[in-house]
Order: structure tokens, then C-alpha cells, then sequence
């Protein structure tokens, strides 16, 4: 009985440190689970409040461009139907990662959000040291977009693809593009590289407009740009002659010019869109309260209109619908940028 007692106490004794740190697990399993319990709901609280104060929208490229436009024309929609004043400021630069990256690394709290285009798919594969990564955000919605067109001088002779390339005979298209990298560049090269199999030289400028201004003074073969790039409204007015969209079907603002399948280049099509993106661990409530805003917007008669007016198509999706539209071309992009063998250090 002695020895059993004296057993006991020094294994008792030896197990002490065991005994101590078996507490000190369990409390701090239990202060993690009070933690995360608070955090939750916190988090709740906060996203069922949302928004409760102004909300930034950060625009990845200058003043008067279609990201800028389109980011205005959401912006002034959001503050009308959140009830909260939204700013529209711009971070251009670095074809559109200055202000992505401000957004990756942004407080995830809903109230800084990034209006791009598809320069966030395509940087994802062309910039090769770009402090960010598309994981780093959530998709909140896709608001429109507009197919990707080439078009030249009406005085051109040519009306299609087949006849412009025959024309060429051989001869290198000088192409002017919107920038270095972009949606329009990308596809086109792809184009001309991959598909038609036809040289081209892309001559950049510094965005749409002097781009446009060299193609109606036949200063350039041709220009790739997307029609709501400013395109549709100089087709319909005679300034521009548009030869081929790469959509599969015509865009009801150009209904003359033809599809890239019509001529002979069937399943590849391209767009160019405008899109708002989250910080990646952003509530998922507050996700939904802005995706279901932004398609009450471009689903409104009257910014539906604006937009096809100006050669985009309105996009209506759930938030995990334009998660997986922003996937998808980022891997679509990202695959021409690989056989182009395209990268920007």
C-alpha cells in the first residue's frame, strides 16, 4: 500500500509538465474559439451594416476612357441604391496595375473596389514581377463588355478580312494598336500570327482616340480596337470601315460588318470588359449586396441603353458567375499571351 501511494505521487510528480500543457492547450483552444466567435460576429454585424460609410472605387486607367466611363456611370447607380456618396478616383499606369495593386492589398472591407478591364485576365500571364496575382481578388461583378473589331479608312478598297488580307499580298499590315499589351493588341496579333497567318507590325499609341485619329487619316493598314472603344460610333458615322468582329454574332450597333466566323475564322471570338473586383477575403455578404446592385444598374432600361449606344452588351450574372467568367479569361488570355510569347519584366 506504501509503495502504491509513493507510485502515485511520483507519477503524478513526473507528469506535471504534461498535466500543464495539456491546460495550456485547451485554454487556448478555447480563447481561439471565443476569438473567432467575436470575429464572426463582428463581421456579420459589419456586413449587415454595410455600407455605412463612402465607398471608393478606384479606376485603373485615366480619365475619359471606358473603364473611366463606365466606372462613373456604376458609381453615381451604386450611391443611388446604397444610399452611401461613392468616389470614382484614378490610378493609371503600368497598363492597369498601379491601382490593381492598391485593391489586392487594400483593407477587405468592402469599401474599396477596383474598376479594370480585361487588362487584370491579361496582366496576370504578361507581367512577369507584378506584386499581386488574380487570386488576390474576388470578382463582385462584370458589368459589360464589347467584342474586339479590326476596321480601317473608308477609303480602303477592302470591305472584309479576306479581301484586306489579299490586298496586302504578303506585304507586313501595319497595325495600330491602343497600347502595348492590350485587350485589342493581344487578340489582333493572335489574329493575324496564329489564324490568318499574315505579318503584321503593331504600332502602339498612347490609347484610342490618336489610334482612331491615324486610321481615318490612312496614316495605318488598319487598327484592332474594340467597338466600344469609341469604334462603333466612327463606323456608324463613315469614318471608319469596319471589317471584321470577333464575337459570335453581329453586334446590333454595326450590324454591316461581319463576324470573324462569317469569314472563315470560326470559334474565336474576343472581348473587351469592364469588371469590379474585391479584395479576396471581402465578406461574402458584402459581395452579394454590391453584385446584386451593379446588375439592377446595367439591367435598368435607361444605362442598358448608354451602353449599347456605345457598342458594350450588358452583363447580369451572380458574384460566383463573374468569379468564374474572371477565371475563365484569365486562362484565355493568358494562353494567347503564352503562344505570342508576349512578357513585360
Amino acid at each position: 500500500m506504501q509503495f502504491t501511494y509513493r507510485a502515485a505521487i511520483f507519477l503524478a510528480y513526473r507528469n506535471r509538465d504534461t498535466i500543464m500543457a495539456v491546460s495550456r492547450i485547451i485554454r487556448n483552444a478555447f480563447t481561439a474559439v471565443v476569438l473567432t466567435t467575436v470575429a464572426c460576429v463582428a463581421g456579420g454585424a459589419q456586413a449587415a451594416s454595410y455600407p455605412a460609410e463612402k465607398i471608393t472605387v478606384i479606376v485603373a486607367f485615366a480619365p475619359g476612357g471606358i473603364a473611366d466611363t463606365l466606372a462613373r456611370l456604376i458609381g453615381q447607380g451604386l450611391s443611388e441604391r446604397l444610399h452611401q456618396s461613392v468616389v470614382v478616383e484614378n490610378r493609371g499606369g503600368a497598363g492597369g496595375n498601379i491601382a490593381a495593386e492598391v485593391v489586392a492589398h487594400a483593407n477587405p472591407d468592402g469599401y474599396t473596389l477596383l474598376a479594370t478591364t480585361t487588362a487584370l485576365a491579361i496582366n496576370e500571364t504578361l507581367f512577369v514581377n507584378k506584386k499581386f496575382s488574380a487570386s488576390d481578388f474576388k470578382t463582385v461583378a462584370i458589368a459589360a463588355s464589347s467584342p474586339e473589331a479590326l476596321v480601317t479608312s473608308p477609303n480602303n478598297p477592302a470591305n472584309d478580312l479576306p479581301s484586306f488580307i489579299k490586298a496586302m499580298n504578303g506585304r507586313t499590315i501595319n497595325m495600330a494598336i491602343p497600347g502595348v499589351g492590350t485587350g485589342s493588341d493581344v487578340e489582333a496579333e493572335y489574329f493575324f500570327k496564329e489564324l490568318a497567318k499574315a505579318p503584321v507590325q503593331p504600332i502602339p499609341y498612347q490609347g484610342g482616340a490618336p489610334a482612331i485619329n491615324a486610321t481615318v487619316a490612312g496614316q495605318v493598314d488598319l487598327m484592332a480596337t474594340t467597338l466600344g472603344g469609341g469604334a462603333a460610333a466612327q463606323i456608324a458615322g463613315g469614318k471608319l470601315k469596319g471589317l471584321g468582329v470577333a464575337a459570335d454574332k453581329r453586334a446590333a450597333v454595326t450590324p454591316n460588318v461581319p463576324t470573324y466566323a462569317e469569314q472563315g475564322y470560326p470559334a474565336f471570338t474576343a472581348a473587351s470588359w469592364v469588371g469590379f473586383f474585391a479584395p479576396a477575403k471581402t465578406d461574402p455578404q458584402i459581395l452579394q449586396t454590391l453584385n446584386t446592385a451593379i446588375n439592377d444598374i446595367v439591367k435598368s432600361p435607361a444605362v442598358a441603353k448608354k451602353l449599347t449606344d456605345m457598342g458594350f452588351d450588358p452583363i447580369a450574372g451572380s458574384q460566383a458567375d463573374a468569379d468564374a467568367m474572371f477565371a475563365a479569361e484569365v486562362k484565355k488570355w493568358g494562353g494567347m499571351v503564352k503562344t505570342l510569347g508576349l512578357s513585360v519584366k
